[in-house]
């Protein structure tokens, strides 16, 4: 640690510092750029340390540190880093976003100020399904053709809700009311500010192949263009320990031992005993827990035991 009245220096990322400001496009008008930093991967390390001096310990063992916390889940050294951005983003998009409550927030408000005119377009390809499995996702796509009728009277809808909107405003209507009946996909911007620790996990979530795709969007943007380059030894052992990790319940991992060791009595035993084999009419009833184990069952190359 620096002696009493030394300068302490603020820690730099060359990498990070080239594109701070710079707009990263999203969707057709939306954008995330870096606004501020305090931090780095050697500040995770500092921390860590507690007692760590510049230049005292060589880049592979700050690597070896960093994936041990992120191996182990020790997440107080990443909440040292923070970083602000400033986004552009749908309003339905940024509903999802702000669920995320461990940041601070500041919004553009349609109290203050004219709503922004630009709302999300979906293309004719764009328009996805209702998932059958899934509740609240989606799958496949329309055919173009009846998506280019949507994207029509998407188009219609609005400049037709805008035209109300700038005639209430006209009319001398209060700004917040007026802008009751924009639709969601209108933009919204805000300054979004995190630590590191919080950062990963809304990435974990968003970058997630089962996340809405305009979230993912961003997040791919934020993990792939920005995080990457801040903090790249901690990116590196997020993607290999977290997001692209593969993550078994003690249940799970007694059938797969069991599958593995050839033991299918077993792994039927185990899988009956925690409910994944409950059956009607003949058939297996519907088991999210027992889908999910299955997807990594063939992930491993192991066979699903009820189903030989």
């Amino acid at each position: 640690m620096n002696e009493p009245g030394f300068p302490l220096e603020r820690p730099h990322v060359a990498a990070l510092d080239a594109i701070l400001g710079k707009p990263f496009r999203v969707l057709d008008d939306g954008l995330v750029r870096v606004i501020d930093y305090m931090g780095s991967d050697e500040s995770i390390v500092q921390a860590a340390r507690v007692s760590y001096g510049a230049g005292t310990k060589r880049i592979h063992e700050d690597r070896g540190l960093i994936r041990y916390l992120m191996r182990h889940r020790h997440t107080t050294p990443f909440e040292m880093c923070e970083i602000k951005f400033h986004v552009r983003v749908p309003m339905d998009c940024w509903r999802q976003w702000i669920r995320h409550r461990t940041a601070s927030v500041n919004e553009y408000s349609t109290r203050y100020s004219v709503a922004i005119d630009s709302a999300q377009r979906t293309a004719a390809g764009e328009w996805r399904l209702q998932s059958k499995q899934n509740k609240q996702g989606s799958e496949e796509y329309l055919d173009p053709a009846r998506g280019g009728e949507l994207s029509e009277k998407e188009g219609e809808l609005h400049a037709l809700s805008r035209k109300i909107y700038e005639e209430r405003l006209a009319a001398g209507i209060s700004r917040e009311q007026a802008r009751k009946d924009l639709p969601l996909s209108t933009y919204t911007e805000a300054y979004w500010k995190t630590n590191l620790h919080n950062l990963l996990h809304f990435l974990r979530l968003r970058m997630d192949p089962h996340a809405q795709e305009e979230i993912r969007a961003y997040a791919d943007v934020i993990g792939r263009e920005i995080v990457s380059r801040w903090c790249p030894i901690t990116y590196e052992a997020f993607l290999d320990y977290s997001m692209n990790a593969l993550e078994l319940s003690a249940t799970e991992w007694r059938v797969i031992a069991a599958v593995a060791a050839s033991d299918k009595t077993a792994a039927l035993e185990i899988a009956k005993a925690a409910g994944m084999l409950n059956q009607i009419e003949g058939r297996l009833a519907k088991n999210r827990e027992r889908e999910e184990l299955e997807a990594k069952l063939r992930q491993l190359n192991l066979p699903v035991p009820w189903e030989s």
